[in-house]
Order: C-alpha cells, then structure tokens, then sequence
C-alpha cells in the first residue's frame, strides 16, 4: 500500500531562460514544472516515459487550472507534490502543490489526465495493473483532506 501523504516529485531548479521580464518565473513554466512532477507521479503508475513504445499507451492532458500564489525566481530549487482525487478506467483527476525548497507555497494545479491507446490516438482503458497502482494511491490518498483550492472556478466575485 503507497504512503498516505501526497507524492512528492523530484527536486526541480526553476531555469534562466524561464525568467520573464518581470524577473520571475514566466507563467508558462509553472506548467512546466506541474508537468514533470506529474511525469513523476504517472511513473509510479506504471506510466513512465517508455510507456508508450512498451505498451503503446500514453496520458495527454484534458484540462488544467494553475492558481499564482507566490513567484518563483532563477535558481530556486522546488519539488511538486501529488494527490489523486479521482479516477475511472480512463480519467484522473489530481491536484498538485508546488513548493520552494524553504517549504513556503509557490503555486496550485488541478489537472484532468486522460488515459490514451496511441494506435488511435483515442481515449482508452488502462491496462490491469496500471489500473491497480492507480487504485491503491487512490486508496491512500482518500485519507488526505481535499485540497482547499480543488474544484475552484474562474471569475470575478461580485458583492
């Protein structure tokens, strides 16, 4: 049975030719960094980089919410962490917390992940045993609290 806490990616620096001319993180690349802490996470489900030559499968990504909380400058060291709300044979729904190396919050995403036969490409069940990973880290991370940013929508509030 996976660990209860969310899945915690590898250690990421935030890159020079990422830097905006603000002098911070460009917005584009806190996708960059969800994506490669997401890459982590389907790992663990048995989706790694080779899965699509090995299986012929692959995730393509149905939508995807960032909120700002905190900038991100040159050189800063983070990791994302992971935790999957829901899922079927063919969708994941998961939130994901991006953090600096000194522990504060940099940034939030919300993602909808979708399962994909690349013969198609079309949307597709995953195999068995990917299905099973996927269940037990579901599993583990019903224990969590729900994020208090998941579900949220865009708009401005009016009083």
């Amino acid at each position: 049975m996976p660990e209860i806490a969310p899945f915690k990616s590898r250690t990421m620096i935030v890159e020079p030719q990422w830097i905006d001319y603000n002098g911070h993180l460009n917005m584009a690349y806190y996708n960059v960094l969800f994506d490669r802490g997401a890459d982590d996470l389907f790992a663990e489900f048995g989706m790694g980089p080779d899965y699509p030559k090995t299986r012929g499968f692959s995730t393509f990504s149905a939508e995807f919410h960032v909120c700002y909380l905190r900038e991100l400058k040159e050189g800063d060291r983070v990791h994302v962490t992971s935790q999957l709300l829901d899922m079927d044979e063919k969708r994941f729904h998961f939130f994901q917390h991006l953090h600096h190396e000194d522990g504060w919050l940099s940034a939030t995403g919300e993602g909808l992940g979708l399962h994909i036969d690349m013969s198609g490409p079309r949307v597709a069940p995953a195999p068995r045993d990917v299905l099973a990973r996927m269940q037990a880290v579901l599993e583990a991370h019903a224990a969590l609290p729900r994020p208090e940013r998941a579900g949220r929508r865009i708009g401005i509030v009016r009083r």
